[in-house]
């Protein structure tokens, strides 16, 4: 939401936000084709890592390792899932 970016009192710069509508951005390449999160840094399936993990935004907090939505992701993306038994 607009509320997470900077300007608003976020912690999530605005260049790596797209605006949507009025209240709600996306984060930038998370609609892209195919999609890859502005702030992602490294190679996926290999090593990445979030640029702004302490501020990142409440969607991606809400993704956690070996949940559904990781290991959707992680088919995307031609990788194994996470799935039960993950140890972090």
């Amino acid at each position: 939401s607009s509320q997470e970016l900077r300007h608003e009192g976020g912690c999530v710069p605005e260049g790596l936000a797209d605006r949507l509508n009025d209240s709600l951005y996306r984060m930038r390449g998370t609609d892209y084709t195919p999609p890859r999160c502005a702030a992602l840094s490294g190679k996926i399936g290999e090593q990445v890592r979030c640029g702004i993990y302490e501020w990142r935004p409440n969607p991606c907090r809400e993704l956690e390792p070996a949940s559904f939505g990781c290991d959707r992701a992680r088919i995307k993306h031609g990788l194994a899932p996470l799935g039960p038994g993950y140890i972090f």
